[in-house]
């Protein structure tokens, strides 16, 4: 990994980063020629707009316990009035935002929008940034094994070359689905905000998180980061801007942390007070149906509640689901009980399927 401080991103540094990326011209002479000198350009601009994200949660909110109170990461600036793109975990029950532009240059900012479906956010600073803004590129674009950059924002700003090893659907444990997001390899530990650059600097993805399985599940377990496309953002932008939301993030929310384990979808964790704790769903139950649907996996499960809100204009808070699930072992899905599973195999459940009635909430 290529590490640069925010304020050296330029010259010798860059140069290196264009030879990692294989630029012909550089492999036919050693001369740094007008085209390598181009590019520096081009991508010293693009990392110039990634900036630091500061940002604190107020007091009460429910995401403290699983993203803490104050919560560093990375934005990139994408228009000239300040709108800065982020991921949406960082400034999620915000009450105060900063934006770092360098050592000591650090700007206030406020939440524009949060948007549940996509896992993007946005921030708008409240001072001049006087940064030109990164160009928005095509993800659905990128092949595999492109050469790609990734930067970070803030104190401890870093640059790296990074290729796409996969492109596919992807389902989070926190109620989350989207198409087409990017693994690259290798894994950046500060990918939270993270901008994904191509060689002409053209902005693809935000970091989101580091993942076992960039190749595909079905392939050898190999660490790399997944990036949420930036094509995603291009059909939402405006209603993000005027409604601080898009529509799809308009569904039902259940509350509910789930994994795939051994062919089944099973409760890691319920928040507190949420429809799903309010229903008697425990870590440890297996969720076998939701809406008479049988589900044996998230991307199954987590369609469920999308389709009905996209379907019924009117579903919101006290609408219900009817969740079917067993928990007649109820085990504690810590890490030593995931291995003794995978050793021993599935285990079928010793107690019935019973139903739960869910009642949705929409206000997440």
């Amino acid at each position: 990994m290529v590490k640069l401080r925010l304020w050296e991103r330029c010259g010798a540094g860059l140069g290196l980063l264009l030879a990692l990326v294989s630029i012909p011209v550089i492999a036919a002479t050693d001369a740094v020629t007008p085209e390598v000198q181009a590019k520096a350009e081009v991508l010293k601009r693009a990392s110039t707009a990634v900036v630091g994200v500061r940002a604190t949660a107020v007091e009460d909110a429910r995401s403290i316990e699983s993203l803490g109170r104050e919560r560093r990461g990375s934005g990139v600036l994408i228009d000239a009035n300040g709108l800065v793109l982020t991921i949406g975990y960082l400034i999620l029950e915000a009450e105060h935002v900063e934006l770092e532009l360098g050592p000591e240059r650090v700007v206030p900012a406020r939440v524009v929008a949060y948007d549940l479906a996509s896992g993007f956010g946005l921030l708008q600073a409240l001072v001049p940034l006087r940064v030109p803004p990164a160009r928005l590129g095509q993800s659905s674009a990128v092949s595999t094994d492109e050469p790609l950059m990734i930067a970070s924002g803030g104190e401890d700003a870093d640059l790296s070359i990074a290729r796409m090893v996969s492109r596919r659907a992807f389902s989070g444990y926190w109620e989350y689905h989207i198409d087409g997001a990017l693994f690259t390899v290798p894994p950046r530990t500060d990918h939270s905000g993270a901008a994904l650059f191509n060689a002409n600097g053209e902005l693809l993805g935000i970091g989101s998180l580091i993942v076992m399985d960039a190749l595909g599940s079905d392939k050898p377990r190999v660490p790399g980061n997944m990036f949420v496309p930036i094509d995603l953002l291009k059909s939402i932008l405006a209603d993000l801007r005027e409604r601080g939301a898009s529509r799809s993030s308009t569904r039902a929310w259940l509350g509910l942390n789930c994994v795939e384990l051994d062919g089944a979808v099973r409760v890691v964790r319920a928040t507190s007070d949420s429809p799903a704790e309010r229903a008697g769903l425990r870590p440890g139950d297996r969720i076998v149906r939701i809406d008479d649907k049988d589900v044996s996996g998230l991307e199954e499960f987590y369609a469920t509640p999308v389709a009905r809100s996209n379907e019924d204009a009117t579903a919101g808070e006290g609408d219900l689901m009817r969740c079917s699930l067993s928990h007649g072992e109820r085990e504690r899905l810590s890490h030593g009980e995931r291995e003794r599973q995978r050793r021993s195999g599935p285990r079928p459940p010793s107690g019935s399927a019973r139903q739960r009635a869910i009642p949705s909430s929409s206000d997440h």
